[in-house]
């Protein structure tokens, strides 16, 4: 491995490994932040947890994987961190690794084949315990916003078939086939997120979005109409009052909504609390991932509908 991240100006080199992994971290009785470094002895260096895609699996769920086989710990991602790429040794092959911040939230460590130490490094300590630059560059993103957030993922839902097609009330229109198979697929990558609760506006296309991760969770979906596109644009300010009064203090929230309503409550959003929005096309199935500090927005990430980070050059941080 190189010990500095690069991007390599040959156009025949491609970044076509892709890895995720996470800053992992853990709040100690006094209130301090404790970061996993992990020693790998194939290498030889001690590293965050990575490791590469499976087939079909998107780089939230490989990060949430990865942490739990090399630390045997379970954790909850929070905040994107960034990216770093770097060539193969003797391959035309670029790396691409995608960080987030990930809580822990139970399991043990075990020495396993690939992972044969661990130990937790005060966050103002752990610079010192890393092997690699690219590796203290992403502690250093997280280190810049508070470890402590709350979350709320803002989802746009997924594929509804057309309405010149649909006889019915607009509010009625369901679910085409591949918006279906777009909620399945949401549901897992929004756990890793340690979803607990889900929201909804009241539009049948938003509820069935969110209503295969209400069913695994075993919750009831609350409605939300106010964050509907009729009633948004009908009072924009009662609106941003209800989301803000759904930021949670101590849960993980789902909110599901629409095109026309998510741009517009995100800017308002984000110009209230200082925050830079990353580009994203807000494309049906799309989540932001909002993450709070004493109720203000300090970091918004999108996932793109195929969930992975595209145009994200690294996580919204304030002004």
């Amino acid at each position: 491995m190189h010990s500095k991240a690069t991007t390599l100006r040959d156009p025949q080199v491609k970044a076509n490994i892709h890895a995720a992994g996470a800053v992992l971290w853990r709040q100690t009785p006094a209130g301090g932040i404790e970061i996993a470094v992990v020693h790998r002895p194939k290498y030889e260096d001690w590293s965050l947890p990575k490791g590469k895609l499976d087939p079909g699996e998107t780089p939230v769920l490989t990060a949430v994987r990865e942490t739990e086989e090399e630390t045997g710990l379970r954790c909850r991602l929070g905040r994107y961190l960034g990216k770093v790429t770097y060539p193969i040794p003797g391959h035309r092959k670029l790396k691409r690794v995608d960080y987030w911040a990930a809580e822990v939230v139970g399991g043990e460590f075990n020495a396993n084949v690939e992972v044969d130490q661990l130990t937790w490094q005060p966050l103002d300590q752990v610079m010192e315990a890393l092997s690699y630059p690219m590796d203290r560059q992403i502690v250093r993103t997280f280190a810049r916003l508070p470890a402590v957030t709350s979350t709320l993922l803002l989802v746009r839902h997924a594929k509804a078939g057309r309405r010149d097609r649909f006889s019915g009330p607009d509010s009625q229109r369901p679910l085409e086939s591949a918006g279906r198979t777009q909620a399945e697929i949401l549901t897992p990558n929004l756990l890793a997120f340690g979803a607990q609760e889900v929201f909804s506006a009241d539009p049948l296309r938003c509820v069935q979005t969110v209503a295969p991760l209400a069913e695994q969770l075993g919750v009831d979906i609350g409605l939300e109409p106010l964050l509907s596109e009729q009633r948004y644009a009908a009072d924009p300010d009662a609106a941003r009052q209800r989301a803000l009064e759904l930021v949670p203090e101590h849960s993980v929230r789902v909110l599901c909504s629409q095109g026309k309503v998510i741009p517009d409550l995100l800017n308002w959003w984000a110009e209230r609390d200082g925050v830079v929005l990353p580009p994203a096309r807000n494309r049906k199935g799309s989540v932001w991932v909002l993450s709070f500090a004493d109720g203000r927005l300090v970091s918004a990430d999108h996932l793109d509908r195929s969930l992975s980070i595209d145009v994200v050059p690294a996580t919204a941080v304030q002004n």
